[in-house]
């Protein structure tokens, strides 16, 4: 499941994931993405990770065709989580983005939208 973060700096698009995503979680955020690149032409990400499950076969297809289509339209992602593996996730989404890529504790959420708002 997918919710919209608010309260965020400028620029900067925040998503809370939880449990496993699915097509219809794409289809929710991937517009708002989209939206805020109509007015800016560049966005900031923040992914926020709570008990997350990782993704069904469509919504991993939909993240890969998601990555490839704006790789180069994201300048920071933060990536916000409670888990060994998804800060290993950091590193492992870096060769797929022209994005700066961050990882923080769940415990740092203020110096990730910090971080976000400088760039």
């Amino acid at each position: 499941m997918i919710e919209i973060l608010t309260g965020l700096p400028p620029h900067v698009v925040g998503f809370k994931l939880s449990g496993k995503l699915h097509d219809e979680d794409y289809k929710t955020f991937v517009p708002l993405i989209d939206a805020e690149l109509a007015k800016e032409g560049k966005v900031n990400v923040l992914a926020q990770f709570h008990d997350f499950k990782g993704w069904d076969m469509h919504a991993l297809w939909d993240d890969t065709k998601f990555a490839t289509t704006h790789c180069t339209k994201i300048n920071r992602i933060a990536l916000v989580g409670e888990k060994t593996w998804e800060k290993w996730m950091a590193s492992v989404c870096k060769p797929f983005t022209m994005a700066k890529v961050k990882y923080f504790d769940v415990s740092e959420i203020e110096a990730a939208k910090s971080w976000l708002a400088e760039g």
